[in-house]
């Protein structure tokens, strides 16, 4: 069938449907998702066709059977129905039975024959009510919705841990972000629309990431990522919010899955990378510390994020003119505080090892350093920030001081102890909105994160759309963040900030801020 032919096809269903009883309508619907989902999936097949024309395409025709539908178990028989035809109109393109400047044909004329955005509209009032009708000259058509977008709400998603052994850090990072939406929805929210943060629980296992992804894309209708946590997570979440071309944007992983070169366009950064944090680390120790390269080991969780981690030393060993193929790495299981393991292979290590840098979570180090504090007295223990850095301070505090004191962790934002502007204003903030939470690294990377994106959100202005919120973001330069120093993007630069901090834990369980340099 020719695309012209099926624009007249689908005008006159709709048509039909006006004045029809609630089944006549959704037999109506039913010839209808045979015949806009292959359109639709075909277009999805197509890389070069524009993601937001077919998502408005999706939420109109979500609307038109949820106006079609009397109860729940009809809704999702027509949804499901419009799925396998989406599923068909892919695997159309995929057998090169159509090619794409047919499907972005096909759309186009799709768009015309779809002009309301319910069934009611739809299909208008009944013919003879609009024989009587007096003539109104035409309104301009109005804006295509943006999913997660109203007249007063933009809706973010988090994909993050709130249950397991990681729990501690999505409920940080959503904390922060929280308070930072809270503080500008209190001043009257961004251009006029507040910001709300809807949650996913994926438990820190990539297995679940998918369908966490999918219930804040499919059933909250979110219009973009923000905070999403870890690195095995996020080799799952990026691609799904690419296929999208959905904004993904500071979350709470220092890996290079995040950082490709060229940048992404819909994944931007806030943080430092792990490459960063461990290669300042390499320095100070082997500078400022004296020690030799064959005296650091790494442990490291057994994946992505610990890969990363240890890459980044790698890569800090070769900057220094030191071969890096006898660095011992010291291996964990992803949730789980398993390092019984990592404790033999470090024992059997000749000559011994002084300094472990650890790309672990919270509890694993925590254990890691419980089971070789009293062998090693002198060991230098140093963490990524990832590591969670209130949860190992509290981890460690209730095994005794002695297991505490010294422990290095690498930062991506300032001294929460410390007096800067924004560590004030972010203290300032989590009292009012959150009294009783103790301020903390996690959650103040969050809020730092969330008022980026605020801030390009408001040079967005009233028309928000992805498409020109990332291109407000890539011409952010010099942003004063009260950070004391600039962030900065750029079409070929999607992480804003570069910086480094050092902090140790002193006697009583509190971070103290060092010199890596």
């Amino acid at each position: 069938m020719t695309p012209r032919w099926m624009t007249i096809l689908f005008g006159v269903l709709l048509a039909s449907a006006a004045g029809a009883a609630p089944g006549d309508k959704t037999d109506v619907v039913r010839d209808l998702a045979g015949r806009v989902g292959p359109i639709i999936g075909s277009a999805l097949a197509c890389p070069d066709i524009a993601r937001p024309r077919i998502q408005v395409i999706v939420d109109k025709f979500a609307a038109v059977i949820k106006e079609a539908s009397s109860n729940e178990a009809e809704r999702d028989d027509l949804t499901r129905l419009l799925d396998r035809n989406v599923a068909d109109g892919r695997s159309a393109v995929t057998a090169a039975r159509i090619d794409c400047r047919t499907a972005d044909r096909q759309l186009a004329d799709l768009e015309q024959s779809i002009a309301a955005p319910t069934l009611s509209g739809v299909v208008g009032p009944s013919s003879a009510a609009a024989a009587t009708a007096p003539t109104a000259p035409l309104a301009p058509a109005p804006s295509p919705p943006v999913r997660g977008v109203t007249d007063r709400e933009i809706r973010f998603g988090i994909a993050a841990p709130f249950s397991g052994a990681a729990k501690e850090l999505g409920r940080q990072m959503k904390l922060g972000i929280d308070t930072a939406f809270n503080r500008v929805n209190d001043a009257g929210g961004v251009n006029g629309r507040m910001l709300r943060l809807i949650a996913a629980d994926d438990g820190y296992e990539p297995t679940r990431t998918v369908d966490a992804m999918k219930q804040l894309y499919e059933k909250d209708q979110v219009f973009g990522f923000i905070g999403n946590v870890g690195t095995p997570t996020a080799i799952v979440a990026v691609p799904y919010a690419l296929e999208r071309r959905m904004l993904f944007f500071g979350a709470f992983t220092g890996a290079n899955v995040l950082r490709s070169d060229p940048p992404d366009r819909y994944v931007f950064n806030y943080r430092a990378s792990y490459a960063e944090e461990t290669d300042a680390v390499v320095h100070y120790l082997i500078k400022l510390r004296r020690l030799q390269p064959r005296q650091i080991a790494v442990f490291a969780q057994q994946d992505s994020y610990g890969d990363a981690g240890f890459a980044g030393v790698a890569k800090a060993f070769r900057a220094l003119g030191v071969s890096d193929s006898a660095i011992v790495r010291l291996n964990y299981k992803r949730n789980t505080v398993d390092v019984d393991d990592a404790v033999n292979q470090l024992k059997s290590q000749k000559p011994a090892i002084k300094a472990v840098v650890m790309v672990a979570t919270y509890r694993a180090a925590a254990k890691f350093i419980e089971k070789t504090r009293d062998l090693y007295p002198g060991m230098i223990y140093s963490n990524v920030s990832f590591v969670g850095s209130t949860a190992l301070s509290e981890e460690l505090m209730l095994l005794g001081a002695r297991y505490a004191t010294g422990v290095i962790v690498t930062q991506v934002v300032p001294a929460v102890a410390g007096y800067s502007s924004v560590v004030l204003e972010y203290k300032n903030a989590l009292a009012k909105y959150f009294p009783g939470e103790t301020p903390d690294y996690v959650s103040l990377e969050g809020y730092v994160s969330a008022n980026v994106l605020i801030q390009a959100l408001k040079r967005t202005g009233p028309q928000l759309d992805t498409e020109k919120l990332i291109d407000n973001l890539e011409s952010m330069r010099n942003l004063d963040m009260g950070l004391g120093t600039p962030l900065n993007f750029g079409r070929a630069e999607h992480q804003a900030s570069h910086k480094i901090w050092g902090t140790a834990l002193d006697e009583n369980g509190r971070f103290q801020p060092i010199e890596l340099e």
